[in-house]
């Protein structure tokens, strides 16, 4: 499986961006998918997950009423929309894909190269 994240980019607080992951290589309907983030001298995050069909999301606390994922199946792609972005926001995202299991506590085999957002003034 091979995964494509692009959107990132530089945002005024309070601002807007999508992100999409396009993936390859395996039916897309046979893969759960996650957004993760990764500050500098943080750990990597959970942001977001969808289930294979989109009837089922999960957010970290830290994003819920902000962001939200979806994903278009005919499309190959799950996007991360992002609103009312805090500086906080800042850090490389990463898709990845799942086959077995889905939610932030999945073992994510597929992992995408990462776009970078930036919140600032």
């Amino acid at each position: 499986v091979q995964l494509q994240a692009s959107g990132g980019g530089l945002v005024q607080p309070g601002g807007s961006l999508r992100l999409s992951c396009a993936a390859s290589g395996r039916p897309f309907s046979d893969l759960a998918m996650g957004w993760f983030r990764q500050a500098p001298g943080k750990e990597r995050e959970s942001v977001a997950a969808i289930n294979w069909s989109g009837s089922g999301t999960r957010y970290a606390d830290s994003v819920k009423g902000r962001f939200t994922i979806s994903r278009d199946n005919a499309k190959n792609t799950v996007y991360l929309q992002m609103a009312f972005l805090k500086p906080e926001d800042t850090a490389k995202y990463y898709c990845a894909a799942a086959v077995f299991e889905w939610g932030a506590q999945a073992r994510y085999p597929y992992w995408g190269q990462g776009t970078q957002v930036t919140v600032s003034s």
